[in-house]
Order: structure tokens, then sequence, then C-alpha cells
């Protein structure tokens, strides 16, 4: 079990904040009709509970920072430039899509946010190990955006 009482808050609120976006992202799946939607929204919540599986495992003892290594990621700046539309039933599948990639882009401000306060340690490369995992997901959601409000025409 952890020492730092500091440290322990910490990692307590970030377990929360994964249960919240998992309960977030099962909320939307549950308004959302659209098949595809349904299946991104899914994957997202299972990554979230993942998160918090690492969390408790590295606040256990478990697991050191090292345990999440994410890929070089793709900002498409959607989110910072288009206003998150309102949750309701039935949403097309593209305004899924930027809410999502808007919760991502919070995700990634809280735990970059909360890295940028640590001193250089174990504890903060896990926080922005934590980041880059949140901005992944955001480029994944932003990318499903794209791709569902500006389709491909048979001309390019």
């Amino acid at each position: 079990m952890m020492k730092d009482p500091k440290l322990l808050l910490l990692i307590e609120t970030a377990i929360q904040k994964e249960e919240e976006a998992f309960v977030f992202y099962m909320d939307l799946f549950s308004r959302v009709a659209d098949p595809i939607a349904k299946e991104a929204l899914k994957f997202v919540a299972g990554e979230e509970k993942k998160h918090k599986e690492f969390l408790v495992k590295y606040r256990d003892g478990g697991c050191g920072s090292s345990c999440l290594s994410p890929d070089q990621v793709v900002d498409y700046k959607i989110a910072e430039h288009l206003e998150a539309p309102d949750i309701q039933k039935n949403m097309e599948s593209k305004d899924v899509y930027l809410v999502a990639a808007h919760r991502e882009l919070a995700s990634y401000k809280f735990y970059w946010s909360l890295a940028g306060v640590q001193p250089e340690g174990e504890a903060k490369q896990m926080l922005i190990r934590m980041a880059q995992e949140e901005m992944r997901h955001k480029e994944k959601m932003e990318y499903l955006y794209s791709n569902t409000a500006f389709p491909q025409t048979a001309g390019g």
C-alpha cells in the first residue's frame, strides 16, 4: 500500500475520475441508437475501466508507471475549436464523438495539471502517461468525428 498520503489522495482522485468516465460513457451508450457509435462508446468505457484497474494496481504497489506505454498521438484539435453539443436521446453519431472528445480533453487536462505540480519522479511520470492515454482516446474520438461529420465521397 502507498505510504505517501498526498500521492494516495491523488491516486484515489484519479480512480474516482476514471469511474466517473466509465459511467459517463455507458450513460451515453444507453442514449445512442447508432450501433457504430455504441461500439465506440463501449470501447472507450472499457479503456476507462482499464485505467481504473491500472491505478488500483499502481496504488497497491503492483505496478510502476512504466506499465502504460502509450503510442504517439495525433491531436486534431477538433474539441478545442468546436463546442460540445448537449447530450440528448438519439444523438447523431458525429455529436456523440464530439461530446466524447471533449470529455477526453478534460481528462487529459486533469492528469496533465496534476503532473505539473508533482516533483520529478515516478508519480509525475505515471500522471504524464495517464494524460497521454486520455489524449489517445481524444484522438480516436476526433478521428471518428471527422469521418462521420465529413464522410468521403466517391470523388475523394
